[in-house]
């Protein structure tokens, strides 16, 4: 409805709440269409939030006038790809950040209720916008708040110093736009669990079938690299008719498998409901005939680079590294072949980790490493052989810390009460040398030195997706540094 037939814009003062947050996936059909038609984006809507919607009507609404909008909000509109969906709409009509909170986790009292990792984000016109713009923050989402204040705020909340970084945001890109080699998602099998067995199933399943033992392969996801333990999966790509048939236990599951994906089985164990939903979706396609088949299939056959999809924001860097065949990685981590020890070294320093934090999307408050927003927008720095090779050989020191405590899971080892002092020394030698190839001066300590850095990156992002207009905005900038010396 026309908020104006409630109230009309010319007698409203404030616009605010905390309107339903609904996520893309759990939308009905028909918020699913108002999102669509609102945010004007086409197609299916892209991935906004419902409270998103919230956000663009109020400004619609309010127009060019003094009105004030407050809403508080799911921290997903902060992060990931949905801040290249909202916030160019809320700019364009000449809106600004006028106050905000970062994320922070909202309690419930009501019993059986979830935390709720939320924001709350303040609005002006330009027209009408606070000469400082506040800014809450807490420590992993509780505890002490802190206030800062800034001349500008980004859509990602925090602080920007310069206009070109005030209303920039990190699009999703298919491809690495930044020169680097790819990274892929591991494989996906969509079967329902019928593919996969804990080690004491494997056990029992080869009692019955030893002739599957060449088949089952460790498969490894962002749990199982970082805690330890580890699933087996049937990777069945190669086998033959034949040798299929020797395996009645075998040909049972792709029974199951087939089922499942038919949407005629339930899962063998409990699955997230975007599974079960991809589950539905893929039915009448050629995969439900094709059992032994997975939906995405990665097989390395030499060592790769491993990079968790989650990851707690407690730890200070997340853990990545190499594993080898026959390991197979689940869709859970991101796989990267062929990366060099700088390639480690630069992807688990402060810079990339201060471009992950600010950039990439949260699981609640946890660190979710996007492919297409992180990994393929990411600023590398120019370096020559010879700064690759220092950085390659404290990431391999890096390597060598870890290797000191080999009864230790990675999620001890980057526990910050666990973290080994020999391995904490190892980081920070890395980051001081990482840091160095972006520029000679020292990045700010702490929480400020994540956020210099990020400004820092964002303002290579920028060059890296129109370096024309970041030319033109560098020579204004020496010109009218020019003209305050000369006058």
């Amino acid at each position: 409805m026309d908020w104006n037939d409630v109230l009309p814009a010319a007698k409203c003062s404030f616009v605010m709440g905390n309107p339903p947050f609904v996520g893309a996936k759990f939308q009905s059909d028909a918020q699913r269409a108002q999102v669509r038609r609102i945010a004007g984006l086409g197609g299916s809507g892209g991935t906004l939030d419902y409270v998103a919607a919230w956000f663009l009507k109020a400004v619609a609404y309010a127009g060019r006038s003094q009105i004030r909008v407050a809403f508080v909000a799911t921290n997903s509109i902060c992060q990931g790809e949905q801040v290249a969906q909202l916030w160019p709409l809320v700019f364009k009509a000449g809106w600004e950040i006028a106050f905000a909170h970062r994320s922070f986790v909202w309690d419930s009292e009501a019993r059986g209720k979830a935390h709720v990792h939320v924001v709350i984000v303040g609005l002006a016109h330009g027209d009408a916008e606070p000469k400082e713009k506040r800014l809450f923050s807490v420590e992993g989402g509780k505890g002490e708040v802190t206030e800062t204040r800034h001349e500008a705020l980004t859509a990602y909340l925090f602080g920007a110093r310069t206009l070109a970084v005030r209303h920039l945001v990190i699009r999703e890109e298919a491809k690495p736009i930044n020169g680097a080699r790819p990274i892929v998602i591991g494989s996906k099998p969509i079967d329902g669990g019928y593919l996969i067995v804990d080690p004491d199933e494997r056990e029992k399943f080869l009692e019955n079938e030893p002739g599957a033992a060449k088949w089952l392969r460790p498969y490894i996801g962002a749990e199982e690299y970082i805690n330890g333990g580890c699933r087996y999966i049937l990777a069945l790509q190669s086998a033959s008719p034949n040798e299929l048939q020797s395996m009645p236990s075998v040909i049972e599951r792709l029974k199951y498998v087939k089922d499942f994906r038919l949407g005629n089985r339930p899962a063998r164990r409990k699955l997230k409901k975007d599974v079960k939903t991809e589950a539905r979706g893929i039915s009448s396609n050629a995969l439900a005939a094709t059992p032994s088949a997975f939906h995405v299939t990665v097989l390395p056959n030499r060592p790769f680079l491993a990079v968790p999809e989650v990851s707690s924001e407690r730890r200070e860097y997340v853990p990545i590294g190499w594993l080898e065949p026959p390991t197979i990685p689940s869709n859970k981590l991101r796989v990267c072949l062929d990366a060099t020890l700088f390639e480690f070294g630069v992807l688990t320093s402060r810079v990339h980790m201060a471009w992950l934090s600010h950039v990439g999307g949260r699981l609640e408050s946890r660190f979710q490493y996007g492919i297409g927003v992180v990994y393929n927008t990411f600023p590398w720095p120019d370096a020559s052989q010879a700064q690759q090779a220092k950085v390659a050989t404290l990431a391999q020191a890096v390597l060598a810390a870890r290797e000191n405590h080999p009864t230790a899971s990675l999620a001890q080892l980057y526990d910050p009460l666990t973290m080994p002092a020999d391995l904490r020394a190892a980081h920070a030698a890395l980051d001081r040398a990482v840091d160095r190839l972006y520029r000679s001066d020292a990045f700010a300590a702490g929480v400020a030195g994540d956020r210099d850095r990020v400004e820092h990156l964002f303002t290579r992002y920028a060059a890296m997706v129109d370096p024309l207009a970041t030319a033109g905005a560098k020579a204004n900038a020496r010109n009218a540094r020019a003209k305050a010396k000369a006058g």
